[in-house]
């Protein structure tokens, strides 16, 4: 979560271009020398994203080792390390492609949009491992749990997020590159005809985000009532505020690192509950065999 952060960081300081165009190394040094603030930001970046990648790492290689073969957490464990790599190689190809700093292209856009859904699938995949690790569930067993109303509605729930989650990207980036200096300002530069398309698509996000929070609300419904349903209702009302709020103050960097943290803690919660919903077999429709939900072994434990 504080590398996500520490990145929109990044993004939002324009300090992308801080280390040049060298990638991994920083100015074409292991430790740059005399570093800039935008250095600073950026080479701190890299150094807690390595981290990331080597816990991950460790977590795949654990996984493997306590858990047998075709068990969930084993699945979701890999597919976090093959996600936390692929978070590498796209932050280095924004690096190397020069996708930095004040690049407006429809290249940046793009690669901008498909690293914020990988990183929201990248601690989905890590929510999952925390989930299953107390069960005994196989990957297949998952699949099939998954056939209930209540978990293909989270699973729509989750999909249409991952598509806010992009359209926030875009919308950030339009933010940082296209500043207001009002709202009345800003709404005419959505409007213009002649606009960049960064600021043409700003005006979508806040509509898919008021469909994802009627999907959010729906799915937390649909599940027993619980603190963790409640939280999830509460956590939605409070991000549509906080949008509107970063809306109104013209988009400052602490609002817009709030509104990304309690979009990844609507995520991961989403996620939990979708687990939770696979693994009670009193959401099993009849038609569906009710597996046990089990408990791992203690020489697994």
């Amino acid at each position: 979560m504080l590398v996500i952060l520490w990145g929109a960081y990044v993004r939002a300081s324009g300090s992308g271009a801080g280390c040049g165009e060298h990638w991994p190394l920083c100015n074409g040094s292991i430790v740059p020398r005399n570093p800039t603030v935008a250095t600073g930001i950026e080479y701190a970046h890299r150094l807690t994203s390595g981290l990331c990648l080597v816990f991950v790492g460790a977590l795949a290689w654990r996984a493997r080792k306590i858990f047998p073969p075709r068990h969930a957490v084993r699945f979701f464990a890999v597919l976090a390390f093959f996600l936390v790599v692929m978070e590498a190689l796209i932050g280095a190809g924004l690096v190397l492609f020069e996708l930095v700093a004040h690049n407006k292209s429809v290249a940046r856009a793009m690669s901008i949009s498909v690293h914020l859904v990988n990183t929201l699938l990248l601690i989905g995949s890590i929510a999952a491992c925390a989930c299953f690790a107390g069960t005994a569930r196989t990957l297949g067993e998952i699949r099939a749990g998954t056939k209930n109303s209540v978990s293909r509605l989270g699973l729509i729930a989750l999909g249409w997020i991952l598509l806010v989650g992009a359209s926030g990207a875009i919308t950030a980036l339009g933010d940082t590159l296209f500043p207001t200096t009002s709202l009345v300002h800003g709404i005419s530069q959505d409007l213009g005809i002649a606009s960049h398309f960064l600021i043409k698509l700003r005006i979508f996000h806040p509509i898919f985000a008021i469909v994802g929070a009627f999907l959010a609300i729906a799915f937390a419904r649909a599940l027993p009532s619980s603190p963790r349903t409640s939280k999830l209702i509460w956590l939605v009302l409070g991000q549509l505020v906080l949008g509107a709020t970063n809306i109104l103050l013209l988009a400052p960097i602490p609002t817009q690192l709030a509104h990304l943290l309690m979009a990844d803690l609507i995520w991961i919660l989403m996620v939990a509950l979708l687990c939770e919903s696979v693994l009670d077999p009193g959401f099993q429709p009849d038609q569906t065999p009710v597996l046990a939900a089990g408990r791992v072994t203690s020489e697994h434990a």
